[in-house]
């Protein structure tokens, strides 16, 4: 894995997005995994070691989180600015096709740049994410986003974890630790603090309403694979089934005693996600310049 970076431009000037990079640097079959509102690209390192004999895995931290730089104006926190940062980031990675894989935010994402026409996404993993997201989900996570606590100990930070990602699944002690290490960073005064601009809450304190992104859902044309956790409240079960009805080819595979979302960091996801990859490749791609 190594990091990487580049400028990105908004209303208000550049700002830096930071990524991690896994697997060959001239392997021309990329692979753009994006993460959850307020998560960040090391979500993405199990699977990304997994995948990475396969794939260039590209794993950006959306602004605002993680390594990227932080917006002066918290209105700039929305999709048109995370569209163009990652179309920004597709050119940086010279393909001419990627492959997309979303986890919530990151697959809301995916599925505007995937309707678009003349996209370069060329098949799309949605991480427990659809084209409609019911306003009760929404309301359940804005209990937390935005929030800044501070944690006197790495103890304190994984309790906290533990309650706002128990939606997630079971993880093991140490993805646990992995989950704390990367989601929070030393404050000026020696406590723990997340690692995201909490003003990226804003929209969950200005009122909230359903989500519907239909229209897009059905201007998507390459093949989609949705992981749906079996107790998710923001891919409701009606909402998946609609999906196999309309729009792109679509394949849908559920995980048992999971919420919003599959971490996958657990084998078995890590697997169907990697065999779906697999079987519905079209084509093997040459290293570039051969």
């Amino acid at each position: 894995m190594v990091s990487r970076s580049l400028m990105a431009i908004g209303p208000n000037g550049f700002h830096r997005l930071a990524y991690k990079e896994w697997g060959e640097p001239d392997n021309a079959n990329v692979l753009i995994c994006v993460h959850g509102l307020t998560r960040n690209s090391r979500d993405f390192d199990f699977i990304a070691k997994a995948l990475a004999e396969d794939y260039r895995v590209v794993c950006p931290d959306v602004v605002g989180r993680g390594d990227s730089d932080w917006l002066h104006d918290a209105a700039l926190y929305n999709y048109v600015q995370y569209c163009s940062d990652l179309t920004a980031l597709i050119a940086r990675t010279g393909a001419k096709q990627v492959d997309w894989l979303g986890t919530s935010m990151g697959g809301l994402i995916g599925m505007l740049l995937a309707a678009k026409k003349g996209t370069p996404i060329r098949r799309m993993v949605l991480n427990d994410i659809g084209p409609f997201v019911p306003r009760a989900g929404l309301r359940r996570l804005g209990e937390y986003v935005g929030r800044d606590p501070r944690f006197p100990e790495a103890a304190e930070a994984e309790a906290y974890f533990r309650k706002v990602m128990e939606p997630f699944g079971v993880l093991t002690e140490a993805q646990w630790r992995h989950v704390v290490k990367h989601g929070t960073e030393p404050d000026s005064d020696g406590s723990l603090r997340l690692r995201y601009d909490p003003v990226i809450g804003a929209p969950f304190r200005n009122g909230l309403s359903d989500v519907d992104l239909w229209a897009f859902w059905d201007a998507v044309q390459c093949p989609v694979m949705v992981l749906r956790g079996a107790d998710s409240d923001l891919l409701l079960p009606e909402t998946a089934r609609d999906m196999l009805g309309r729009g792109p080819k679509t394949e849908i595979f559920q995980v048992p005693n999971v919420g919003h979302a599959p971490a996958l960091m657990a084998d078995d996801q890590i697997a169907t996600v990697a065999e779906w990859l697999r079987r519905t490749k079209p084509g093997a791609a040459k290293r570039n310049g051969q």
